[in-house]
């Protein structure tokens, strides 16, 4: 086949217009020559060589040529042992009437990246996720070329000479059960968005975003997307950020690191003591003893039960129980006596 593009662009073959979209842009920051004066004529090499493999891969055309005759039916040359060029291009065996012209690699570049890219870097960011939380935390986070952590305000950049400003972020609930937050939990959340193809078209891509939900999330932990927002040609695309929504649950109550359960017990359990079964948000069983009289308000503290810590790894805060008493609705003669003598009223 020749020139192997997917492996120039370090892509499989059934790689999307993203994927090209993400690789192009990792080693066309790479290999620039700009940023690699000690060794310009090899990154000059390679930066065109990457080029012309997003040029191919990118348009379906020459893409479809290219996996049918490889790069010798893309430039309209005969395979090995064939005949000539002229003949085998207009032969039925060949991609008739197609001319390759490859693209200068200083326009594509200035597509993603503007003319003074260097001096816009916030163009040259990793897409990868970030998360912040309630607090303002940040539990992950991307970086730009240089490795300079970026924030929610970064997003001017250039293109020919204009300067661009990013769109603001969008954001959008992601509910979550209380079981989701406390053993962790992966959400596949569907995206369309409207995103520039390389020939100046608008068009609707959809994406599949895998968010891993951490142990011991609170409510409000954002997780970001940058440059996951519709594309226009007159701003940088929005971040797209998901906010932990917390759904309430049946049985159990959340209050920072503990889980609150409100638990109704008869009297006579109250006053004789017991032993009560609770189920855990991770499907364990948990026994708890009560040896003590309970009282009306009595709340009972269970170590280590409540939910994980997220900064904290292996370490969970506390279930707190906090008891309602039941009464009998009503009580015989017998039983009146029975309970004044034993209490001794």
């Amino acid at each position: 086949m020749g020139v192997d593009y997917y492996n120039i662009l370090k892509v499989n073959r059934n790689a999307t217009d993203d994927d090209l979209k993400k690789s192009y842009r990792r080693l066309a920051m790479r290999w620039h020559p700009d940023k690699n004066p000690s060794s310009k004529t090899e990154a000059e090499a390679k930066f065109k060589q990457i080029s012309e493999a997003y040029d191919v891969l990118s348009d379906p055309q020459k893409r479809a040529i290219y996996d049918q005759y490889g790069e010798e039916g893309l430039k309209g040359m005969p395979p090995p042992g064939s005949q000539s060029a002229t003949s085998y291009a207009n032969s039925s065996r060949g991609p008739s009437n197609f001319q390759f012209n490859p693209r200068d690699a200083e326009d594509i570049f200035a597509e993603f990246f503007g003319s003074s890219p260097f001096g816009f870097e916030s163009m040259g960011r990793a897409k990868s996720m970030r998360f912040q939380t309630d607090g303002g935390g940040t539990f992950g986070g991307f970086r730009g070329a240089d490795g300079a952590h970026r924030t929610h305000t970064d997003g001017a950049s250039s293109t020919s000479g204009v300067q661009l400003r990013k769109a603001p972020p969008v954001e959008s609930k992601l509910p979550c059960s209380l079981e989701d937050l406390y053993t962790g939990s992966t959400k596949k959340m569907k995206i369309s968005r409207n995103v520039i193809r390389p020939n100046g078209r608008l068009a609707q891509e959809t994406e599949i975003l895998t968010i891993d939900i951490k142990p011991g999330w609170k409510k409000g932990t954002k997780i970001t997307f940058p440059d996951k927002g519709n594309e226009s040609a007159n701003q940088l695309p929005a971040d797209l950020v998901f906010v932990i929504d917390e759904k309430p649950h049946e049985v159990y109550k959340r209050d920072g690191n503990d889980l609150i359960l409100h638990y109704k017990i008869p009297l006579v359990d109250a006053l004789a003591g017991t032993t009560i079964t609770l189920k855990t948000l991770d499907g364990r069983d948990l026994s708890v003893s009560l040896p003590d009289v309970v009282t009306p308000g009595y709340e009972l503290v269970v170590a280590r039960e409540g939910m994980p810590i997220a900064r904290e790894r292996g370490k969970k805060g506390n279930l707190r129980i906090k008891f309602e008493l039941l009464f009998p609705s009503r009580l015989s003669p017998d039983q009146r006596i029975s309970i004044r003598r034993i209490l001794g009223g």
